[in-house]
């Protein structure tokens, strides 16, 4: 019996600590399954839910001045503790007080006196309830008796001591995973063993590899994954057909990147006699081959999302159903769940209906071709028998789009890089991506599907699992209000009542202005960032109450699983006591996949630096024009054409002493008054790169 969530209940209400033989009285748990709840409680105090007395008494850490959470250490060697309560706020963490806790860590923190004479809370860590990282990937640099692991990670500020008896075969300047013996106090390191070596730090594609193992990705499937996979069938039986719309017949289209593999989305659409539009969004059916309790199942929900690095793809399923089976591969018969949304002039969803269904797209297209042909700058002959249905879902792209600015959604433009490699994992070229009409329609129509369909299950009070994207904290908003006043801006209303809409007036204004790129950016950094979770909190990017992500259930888990609550729904099966147990795993399930999401991110991003560093290496020396992008103590970050950042240190400024102006974003030189700010375009030389922090270092020109 698993009397997890009644003891914490019990315990939060209580005032006082208790015995386990009074909480078994309270709770009437039989005599016989007394075994059971001292089981439980020994659980719940391994994970830091619960605190024991020396007299073997229970109560919640709060009750005992514990707060519970998540440790974030910087390059710096102090930390922020990130609490588990969503409701407090960080705390400040020094680099004494960390206690041999790492990056990542959950810990118990009690705050320090000096909290009571700050804004900020300040405290000390005091017991490390559960380690982030058992094992750490780095570089091996070994002398006769004993060798250390310089870590990867930069935030992992301690290097892991190896005896010579722990080499195993390691050899000095090799990329290996270590595994961490013990783990550091306030006196001496980390201990480890070299558990496996990637290879020379040279090597093809080890730089990819060791980022994948640093950020723990899960790279091949379970021998039991790939079984169940391989007993789904590659035909769809007639059974599974049965009770399904047929839109065999309809004139359904994908569009997709032209290398993409895992199609989880097609389209159609037609003008009804009342001059509405008919938009329908036809998703790959997952849930019907990835059941709720399957190893397939459990090894989704571990990886939460597909990861895609520039040289290979870390599928969240198997690829006999991401690129096979689930995959909306053109002229086949493929299983979906179909959103269909009339829509008016206005943009407007004025009716809608979501159904099981089976289709067969007639194109595989892609963005490039249909942006060459809607935008009119290349002749695309093979797409002109559907010339006419592209040109029309255009028009809906444009209505939808207009409607979505008038209630006030948040458009940040930002340049997103393409990093070409050759055939052996090194970049050729690197250029800005361009977002052409194709992405934005496709992007349009999934957009309006995902609000459909999140609005329609918060209607029905059906327990769902919601994109959010929470209003920013006041605090927030009164900082970003105190720099732009510097250009002679205001956000429109009040700092604790801010609209979407003041945020988008706001970016208008400052298009084609000198500082469009500063305000731009500082105020997406004041935004929250997006999560998944079991409650409608809203979408302030969107200027939507209501958001989901429906239309990825191959390479998103919470996709897959709020298409299995839609599958139950429609075919009768979301029962009460199915509705209670998805009640219950969604908090976990929001929690778990919005920290896969994160991870995901981190690591494409050390990847694309890191092949960003490795273009500019053979490049010392030369010069470029670029744009400042972010400003810092201890210099600023300069951003060229080709998206490429690299930081000009403070101590090559040997024009003058420069101060930091944290209010306004600036370095001022004290003696010439010059200024540096953000957007301001200079000219640089590229003066040392590093692959492994993989930065790149400028000077001015």
């Amino acid at each position: 019996m698993n009397y997890k969530d009644r003891v914490i209940e019990l315990l939060n209400d209580l005032d006082r600590p208790i015995t386990d033989t009074e909480i078994a009285e309270i709770l009437k748990i039989p005599r016989k399954e007394i075994g059971d709840l001292r089981a439980c409680l020994e659980g719940l105090l391994g994970e830091g839910y619960l605190i024991k007395t020396k007299k073997n008494k229970y109560g919640p850490p709060e009750s005992f001045g514990l707060i519970r959470g998540r440790i974030q250490i910087t390059q710096k060697g102090f930390g922020f503790l990130i609490p588990d309560d969503e409701e407090k706020e960080d705390i400040f963490i020094p680099a004494v007080m960390t206690m041999g806790a790492m990056n990542g860590d959950e810990v118990f923190v009690t705050l320090t006196e000096k909290s009571l004479d700050s804004k900020k809370p300040e405290g000390k860590v005091e017991r490390i309830i559960k380690r982030k990282f058992t094992e750490i990937v780095g570089n091996f640099e070994s002398s006769k008796k004993f060798g250390f692991v310089v870590p990867d990670d930069p935030k992992i500020n301690q290097d892991i001591f190896i005896s010579k008896s722990q080499f195993n075969g390691a050899s000095n300047g090799q990329k290996v995973v270590a595994k961490i013996l013990r783990y550091p106090d306030a006196r001496r390191n980390p201990e480890g063993t070299i558990i496996e070596i990637l290879g020379d730090k040279d090597d093809v594609g080890v730089d990819v590899l060791s980022i994948i193992k640093q950020h723990k990705l899960r790279e091949d499937f379970p021998r039991d994954v790939m079984e169940e996979a391989q007993k789904i069938p590659m035909e769809i039986p007639a059974a599974a057909i049965e009770g399904r719309r047929d839109l065999r017949d309809e004139l359904v289209v994908t569009i997709d990147g032209a290398d993409a593999k895992d199609l989880d989305d097609a389209i159609s659409l037609k003008v009804l006699n009342s001059g509405n539009y008919l938009l329908g969004v036809h998703i790959a059916d997952v849930a019907q081959y990835v059941k709720e309790g399957t190893a397939l199942d459990e090894e989704a929900f571990l990886r939460g999302t597909s990861v895609y690095l520039i040289d290979r793809v870390l599928p969240m399923l198997p690829e006999a159903l991401s690129n096979g089976m689930c995959s909306l591969n053109p002229r086949v018969d493929r299983l979906t769940q179909s959103v269909e949304m009339e829509i008016d002039s206005k943009g407007r969803v004025v009716d809608h209906k979501i159904f099981q269904s089976v289709i067969n797209s007639r194109y595989r297209l892609n963005y490039d071709e249909v942006s060459n042909l809607i935008e009119g700058t290349q002749d695309e002959p093979q797409l002109e028998a559907i010339k006419d249905q592209l040109m029309l879902m255009a028009k809906l792209s444009d209505i939808l789009t207009e409607a979505r600015y008038e209630r006030g959604f948040i458009d940040f433009d930002f340049a997103e890089s393409y990093i070409e490699l050759d055939e052996t994992g090194r970049p050729i070229t690197i250029q800005n991506r361009e977002r052409r009409v194709g992405h934005r329609l496709i992007e349009s129509f999934m957009l309006a599907a995902n609000e459909t369909v999140a609005e329609h299950y918060n209607t029905r009070e059906i327990p769902f699992l919601y994109r959010v994207h929470e209003v920013p904290t006041p605090e927030k908003i009164d900082d970003f209000n105190k720099f732009i006043y510097n250009f002679g801006y205001k956000l429109k209303g009040s700092s604790e009542n801010i609209h979407p809409k003041a945020v988008q007036e706001l970016i208008e204004k400052v298009k084609g202005t000198k500082e469009e790129h500063i305000i731009s950016k500082l105020m997406l950094r004041s935004l929250t960032q997006a999560r998944y979770y079991h409650k409608e909190l809203g979408h302030f990017g969107l200027s939507a109450q209501y958001y989901s992500h429906f239309t990825s259930p191959i390479r998103r888990y919470p996709d897959l699983m709020i298409h299995r609550i839609i599958k139950e729904d429609l075919s009768g099966l979301l029962t009460a006591s199915r509705k209670k147990h998805y009640e219950k795993i969604l908090p976990e399930v929001g929690k778990s996949t919005s920290i896969t999401e994160r991870t995901a991110e981190k690591a494409e991003r050390d990847v694309d630096d890191l092949k960003m560093a490795e273009y500019m290496k053979d490049k010392i020396g030369e010069e470029f024009k670029g744009m400042i992008s972010s400003v810092t103590s201890f210099g600023f970050f300069v951003e060229l054409e080709n998206t490429v950042e690299g930081l000009v240190r403070m101590v090559d400024l040997e024009d003058d002493f420069y101060r930091f102006d944290p209010a306004r974003l600036e370095l001022v030189g004290e003696r010439k008054k010059k200024v540096y700010r953000i957007g301001d375009e200079i000219a640089i030389k590229v003066s040392a790169v590093s692959l492994d922090s993989r930065t790149i270092d400028f000077q001015l020109a």
